[in-house]
């Protein structure tokens, strides 16, 4: 339950230290005294939006924790599932700084805002007057179905295979859409593919066809020039080689007379022997060089047949077009591969499906189980409420196809009178009527004890004299099970509370501010009084204040 509640710059807030107790806690006050903005700052505590407006001083961060007590309500899992150090007593702190920056806090442990919120639903329950709304929605009457048969774990389980089979459609949605668009372009990879291939690409190869083309076209010039070299050293009459030769003998002689002769014969014979080399070598070149028109018209094919492919796929190397060809022969293995892709997600679809099914199933035994049991319970406290003739019913439909909840759909069904026939109570139930149907099922939420505390904001509206009497002690029971905070304006329920509570503004030099204090038993049959006869009461006024209290 929340035992204590502090708030600093909040609206007309400035700073607020407040205790609560477990019971039956009653909030009163006059219209616009800050009600609201207490419920406001407790929404904030359990991760509803908020902006710069709630700040009082535009300065100065706005700040809201709150300290509950949680041993009795199996909450160590969620801890455990956050990574959050579990408390018996446990705090919450919301911060919001002059920047617009919201932090979130529990047990001094930062977290974001969807982790409080998700604590905070397991904390309080707020009904603001919005809420009689919501009990006109199928997804809020099918929650408070869910939580009276216990369905949480289902559901969450229910919930993960959902959204696994959720992706999993998607996912075969997308591979059908490539699988398609694959097929219809799989002639054009075919025909690109086997060009490529066709072409016998080797690595490397344009370089050497371009220099060997290069020597081809160059045939007669190479062959000119090589012949001529090895005529001039060793052909000719006489030859170089022979001159040399010549030289190197007469030197030879001189090396044993002239010992500066043995340094010129060695360098002579080094230049003979190089020259002898590159005489050799020239006949061999100009021997093997000819002029073949046929292997120049080759190679030059081959080139062409090359530098269209890059052209046409713009690129410059054949490394580049090889890369092609092996990107061109993964999409073709990939149309093939998307058959098999589809049936492996096809399969297990099927088992999601199964598993849903199932659970599912289950889900919807255990609300059909609850069924006669709610419908009994809001009958009754109707009835308690004056509709005596109040007849109610929960409408299961079957869905065609999975929801996010399953495979039922629920209506709640109303009836006041008896002469009426059974409808959607979003189309049968007054202002008054649709308040006391709120009730009903909040004592379902109470019974259940899956919640610690549960906030009432003027859950009276559009009830009086015995009714209000009915539905005082209905909230006080409710107050044996769980703590409820109850805002009215209604002295027969006020008197009811186990503790009183007064919202109240005052002012301050040119300041106007909120705040709330707990009454006393003097305080508190005045409270009652005023709330009976305006603000100046009487003595009859206190008396029957009294005799409500008593």
């Amino acid at each position: 339950m929340l035992k204590s509640l502090s708030i600093k710059n909040y609206a007309l807030i400035d700073s607020l230290n407040i205790g609560f107790s477990e019971d039956l806690n009653i909030l009163t006050g006059e219209t616009g005294a800050g009600k609201s903005i207490l419920l406001g700052a407790i929404g904030l505590l359990i991760g509803q939006r908020a902006d710069l407006t709630v700040l009082r001083d535009k300065s100065k961060k706005c700040t809201v924790e709150g300290t509950f007590e949680i041993y009795n309500y199996g909450l160590q899992g969620f801890f455990t599932e956050n990574e959050l150090d579990y408390e018996d007593q446990s705090i919450l702190r919301r911060e919001i700084t002059p920047s617009g920056k919201s932090r979130a806090f529990i047990n001094d442990t930062p977290v974001n805002v969807k982790v409080l919120h998700d604590l905070g639903v397991k904390l309080i329950d707020i009904h603001s007057q919005h809420q009689n709304l919501e009990l006109n929605e199928k997804n809020y009457q099918l929650f408070l179905v869910d939580m009276v048969a216990g369905n949480e774990e289902l559901l969450k389980q229910y919930g993960g295979v959902y959204r696994k089979y959720q992706a999993l459609q998607e996912l075969l949605d997308k591979t059908l859409l490539l699988s398609v668009q694959a097929k219809k372009d799989l002639d054009y990879y075919l025909f690109q593919f086997k060009q490529l291939e066709e072409a016998k690409l080797v690595e490397n190869e344009q370089e050497e066809l371009e220099l060997l083309l290069e020597k081809l076209t160059h045939a007669e010039e190479i062959k000119s020039v090589f012949g001529h070299l090895n005529q001039v050293l060793a052909e000719d009459d006489p030859s170089m080689l022979a001159v040399l030769k010549e030289n190197l003998h007469n030197l030879g002689k001189l090396k044993l007379v002239f010992p500066e002769a043995e340094q010129l014969f060695t360098r002579l014979e080094s230049v003979y022997i190089e020259l002898k080399d590159i005489a050799s070598e020239s006949l061999l070149i100009a021997d093997k060089t000819q002029n073949d028109p046929e292997k120049v018209d080759q190679v030059t094919q081959r080139l062409d047949l090359i530098y269209s492919l890059q052209q046409k796929h713009r690129v410059t190397t054949v490394f580049e077009l090889l890369q092609i060809q092996a990107d061109f022969n993964a999409r073709i293995e990939q149309v093939s591969s998307y058959d098999t892709e589809i049936e492996h997600i096809q399969n297990d679809i099927k088992v999601q499906k199964e598993m849903m099914t199932q659970l599912s199933a289950q889900l919807g035994k255990r609300r059909i189980g609850v069924a006669s049991l709610i419908e009994n319970k809001v009958i009754d406290v109707l009835r308690n409420l004056a509709i005596p003739n109040a007849a109610f019913k929960i409408k299961f439909e079957k869905l065609t196809h999975f929801s996010s909840k399953g495979l039922e759909e629920v209506s709640f069904m109303f009836s006041a009178n008896k002469s009426q026939e059974l409808q959607e109570i979003s189309k049968v139930a007054s202002g008054g009527e649709m308040s006391r149907l709120m009730l009903a099922v909040k004592t379902l939420i109470t019974d259940t004890k899956s919640l610690p505390t549960i906030i009432f904001d003027e859950i009276d509206t559009g009830v009086s004299g015995e009714t209000a009497v009915k539905m005082a002690l209905i909230l006080a029971q409710m107050g044996k099970t769980v703590q409820v905070l109850n805002i009215t304006h209604l002295p027969q329920i006020a008197a009811k509370g186990k503790h009183h509570y007064k919202v109240f503004k005052f002012d301050l030099d040119d300041q106007t501010f909120t705040s709330i204090r707990k009454l006393n038993e003097q305080e508190r049959i005045e409270e009652i009084a005023q709330m009976l006869s305006g603000e100046n009461f009487s003595q009859t006024s206190v008396a029957a204040a009294k005799e409500l209290l008593e």
